[in-house]
């Protein structure tokens, strides 16, 4: 069976579609970049100063120059750029990125966010979610559906805020989730589980989509 983060991370590479300017956060969404379908043209940015970012590099073939905005070694597509982060957050800020990709502590049924902090624990700073979030065209949250079984998709945030009413799809493990005035809706569960242990592993009451597919 393929690594969870991988299904997660395939999953969320077929929301992308050609043209697409998109931002991915640390962490597990920065595999999405290895599951980009072919022969459809994306263009990834990165908030520390990089547009038309690839693959992560191979072991032994890294460019220590060529980093990710957490740090990890990266590759970069013919016509790439590189510029500083006044530019970079001024092409997030100006709603120029179409699609953002990033983890979360917790999400709620109205769409807000926390992925940022838990109180008492030592983080090294919001980064530019804050930003992203509010900047992007989409938000798409991309992550395993419990931590260590304790529910992350709530009726309300616990967490401080990172934004308010921001998020539109969720995608884990279990399936896919849009984020409607309505509450969250189960548009995808994928084999292996039942719609009954998804709503088991998710505080929010779930819709179930009338036309909800199975993978």
């Amino acid at each position: 069976m393929a690594d969870i983060k991988e299904i997660i991370a395939a999953r969320v590479a077929k929301e992308l579609k050609d043209g697409d300017v998109v931002n991915l956060g640390i962490g597990l969404p920065t595999m999405v970049a290895n599951f980009l379908p072919e022969g459809v043209n994306i263009i990834l940015q990165s908030e520390n100063g990089m547009m038309g970012m690839g693959a992560a590099a191979e072991k032994g073939k890294e460019d220590v120059d060529i980093v990710n905005a957490g740090a990890q070694y990266v590759t970069v597509n013919p016509g790439a750029m590189f510029f500083d982060s006044a530019t970079s957050f001024g092409i997030i800020r100006g709603g120029h990125v179409d699609a953002t990709i990033l983890g979360a502590l917790e999400v709620d049924q109205h769409g807000n966010l926390a992925n940022w902090i838990v109180p008492g624990k030592m983080v090294p700073g919001m980064g530019g979610a804050m930003d992203l979030v509010v900047g992007a065209k989409k938000v798409i949250i991309a992550m395993q559906h419990t931590q260590k079984g304790a529910h992350k998709i709530l009726k309300e945030c616990r967490l401080p805020y990172t934004a308010v009413g921001v998020v539109d799809m969720i995608i884990t493990e279990m399936g896919v989730m849009e984020i409607t005035p309505e509450g969250i809706v189960l548009t995808e569960i994928n084999e292996g589980y039942t719609i009954e242990e998804v709503q088991a592993a998710t505080e929010a009451e779930l819709i179930i989509s009338l036309k909800i597919k199975r993978n």
